[in-house]
């Protein structure tokens, strides 16, 4: 953003310095250092999740080229974004609420300087599961020579904080996350050592759990499932939204004796099938986000908040009276918070001033 850029020798401590061009190697967070045991600094932690997505595009198909290198530079000065190209040709921009995406849209249009056309907001869901999978299901890889027999159940909601927090991770100590889980979670000990992994991306909140007796040439074919499954729990079956909350069950294995016949070709697309079949055989559902709300105003706006919130399937669950202010607290499904603050402005005359932040994932009754 500034006017020229100067070469310097040094920097004396304590001052800020922009450097140039090491965008090209660092996206968000990163640190620079000339000592390479250095430790490195955090990167910050959120407690909001990017639950408001937007899909971009240009008017002009000239100009595409200027929208990507924006989305790049909007990727790079917003810590919370998510920018996702989609191999449709989507260009989706995620946020922690309706303001904040609709801030990312207007500052792309500065940055690209073309004409940006957008979408209307969508929510994002999760995917999960409500009870055990019925039956323990058989999948069979496309040559027909390996079996794999797998099962799906929900993880407790309070295993499921503890992996978002990170307290609970992939790297972890196996005896250390083993102990923890038996002694908090009542899992079995064999089945808390063998873990194959966390996922999406290895830090998400679904697990691939590898509870066979003695089978053979199984470390082979670990790689294959384990990417089968970060593919699975990105893209649930349902609506091909993230999956939150789900453990696999790999029961037993029936291979091939020649190793050519249990390459990735083979065992992935088994791994997929029995993923699959185990989550819909084991009640899935649907998960919302939801918004905690914090509304403060005074005594006069309780009618026009309750009925403001009563239309969008929302909820009170307390409120804090003190002289003639009162601020009341409430949950907000996201999915009913477009145009929420203007609706709960006219309903109360202006007097009321909502701040909603994303709270928790719900799921929702009905089955899909």
């Amino acid at each position: 953003m500034g006017a020229k850029s100067e070469p310097i020798e040094n920097v004396p401590c304590g001052n800020t310095v922009g450097l140039q061009g090491i965008d090209k190697f660092m996206i968000k967070t990163g640190t620079i250092c000339n000592d390479k045991d250095a430790y490195p600094l955090k990167s910050m932690k959120y407690t909001v999740s990017p639950v408001v997505r937007i899909s971009v595009r240009v008017k002009d198909q000239s100009h595409l080229q200027k929208l990507i290198d924006s989305l790049d530079k909007l990727r790079k000065t917003d810590p919370l974004a998510l920018i996702e190209h989609t191999d449709e040709g989507e260009h989706i921009i995620a946020g922690s609420g309706e303001l904040h995406v609709e801030i990312l849209y207007n500052d792309l249009c500065d940055l690209a300087g073309v004409a940006v056309l957008k979408d209307d907001p969508i929510v994002s869901y999760r995917e999960t599961c409500e009870e055990r999978s019925k039956e323990i299901c058989l999948s069979k890889s496309p040559n027909k020579h390996n079996r794999l027999f797998m099962s799906a159940e929900p993880l407790v909601e309070g295993l499921i904080e503890k992996i978002e927090k990170e307290e609970i991770f992939c790297s972890q100590d196996i005896k250390l996350r083993a102990r923890m889980l038996v002694t908090e979670f009542e899992w079995d000990d064999d089945h808390a050592r063998k873990i194959w992994s966390f996922g999406p991306n290895g830090v998400g909140a679904n697990l691939l759990c590898d509870i066979t007796k003695a089978v053979q040439y199984l470390s082979e074919i670990k790689d294959h499932c384990v990417s089968a499954f970060q593919d699975l729990t990105r893209a649930g079956p349902m609506a091909f939204e993230e999956m939150r909350g789900v453990k696999f069950m790999l029961h037993d294995v029936t291979m091939h004796a020649d190793s050519i016949h249990r390459g990735a070709n083979q065992i992935s697309p088994a791994t997929r099938n029995g993923c699959f079949a185990s989550y819909l055989s084991a009640e899935p559902r649907f998960m919302e986000p939801i918004f905690l709300c914090e509304i403060a105003g005074t005594l006069d706006i309780m009618g026009g908040v309750y009925a403001t919130l009563n239309k969008r399937r929302g909820n009170i669950f307390d409120t804090i009276e003190d002289n003639n202010r009162i601020t009341m607290k409430g949950y907000l499904p996201v999915a009913e918070s477009f145009g929420f603050n203007q609706d709960l402005r006219a309903n109360t005359g202006g007097q009321a001033f909502p701040q909603c932040v994303f709270d928790h994932w719900e799921i929702l009754g009905e089955d899909p």
